[in-house]
């Protein structure tokens, strides 16, 4: 398979930003402590904080003993429960408070951002259960719909949610829009092998991350609370929205999510965003294609929260 071309693929706004990304937090990240790497996380995330909209009202408080942070706006009558990205490594709810600020205001949703414990500190199903229990406990704070969302290894949390809770939560979950998600996809082919180096997330970064979330055991198998695309059964899942980044190598998990749902007989669609790289909801403010990127997030997030399913003929790449 011929290397991409990512001179070519990727626009001069999203070189300009990944430059000032790279200065904050670097390439080979990975090689530094986690001590470091989350430093450093933070530090950059500081750099391209947008600060929150006016009108927000924001609470610290946990749900299930987990650490969460809840956003609102005057008459929030659905809840979206997000999971942040960062490999289960970096990340906090810091580094996607104006995020989860936005997709509130822009929504009229209320949001629940959910600090779920890292690893090393927290390995698998640590993660998970943190995971969990903060939906379980938000289910019951709220009356109304519940939206699952979560970008990377969030997108990889919000989907297990889904799996998780059928015939435990039964009907609460109207939807789920997951972000360049790690669903559990196959290393050897797609975009695993096609987008290998590409920027901001290489494959090795995520040999990393998965001997990290794993303590250095080997990943279990068949089994959907660590990789959702494992599971033997994808019924009975919510309307599902999968928007990835042409540049990364976990795209092809959404098509594979987007397959699996769709061959169970449910409702799933699959944007694949031409030119985008990895963790890109934070050049939203610097890059046309980013802030396109983030559109369709809410689209979908606002959409699935009103019962609303407006994708019969989107495609891939739309």
């Amino acid at each position: 398979m011929n290397t991409p071309d990512y001179q070519k693929l990727i626009d001069a706004e999203t070189w300009a930003y990944m430059a000032r990304l790279d200065a904050a937090y670097p390439p080979n990240a990975v090689e530094m402590t986690v001590e470091d790497q989350r430093r450093l996380y933070d530090d950059m995330c500081a750099i391209f904080y947008q600060g929150r909209p006016e009108g927000v009202t924001v609470t610290d408080e946990p749900f299930g003993s987990v650490p969460c942070r809840r956003y609102e706006v005057p008459d929030s009558a659905v809840t979206v429960v997000y999971y942040h990205g960062g490999g289960f490594v970096v990340g906090s709810l810091d580094s996607h408070d104006d995020v989860c600020a936005e997709i509130c205001k822009r929504t009229g949703y209320r949001v629940v951002s959910v600090d779920y414990g890292l690893a090393p500190d927290v390995t698998f199903p640590g993660c998970f259960n943190d995971a969990w229990a903060a939906f379980s406990a938000i289910s019951d704070a709220f009356d109304g719909d519940l939206i699952l969302c979560g970008d990377s290894a969030g997108g990889n949390l919000a989907a297990a949610m889904a799996h998780h809770a059928r015939g435990r939560i039964d009907g609460r979950a109207k939807g789920q829009v997951l972000i360049y998600p790690g669903l559990g996809g196959d290393w050897g082919q797609g975009s695993y092998v096609e987008h290998a180096n590409a920027p901001q997330l290489t494959v090795a970064d995520m040999e990393f991350y998965l001997t990290v979330r794993t303590g250095g055991l080997e990943p279990p198998k068949g089994d959907p609370r660590f990789a959702p695309l494992h599971d033997s059964d994808f019924s009975g899942l919510p309307p599902t929205v999968l928007i990835t980044a042409q540049c990364d190598p976990l795209s092809s998990d959404g098509g594979a999510y987007r397959d699996a749902v769709q061959g169970a007989g449910g409702k799933a669609v699959w944007f694949n965003v031409d030119g985008m790289v990895h963790a890109c909801l934070r050049a939203r403010s610097c890059s046309v294609r980013a802030a396109a990127f983030f559109d369709r997030v809410v689209k979908g997030v606002a959409a699935l929260g009103q019962g609303q399913w407006p994708y019969e003929t989107a495609q891939a790449g739309d």
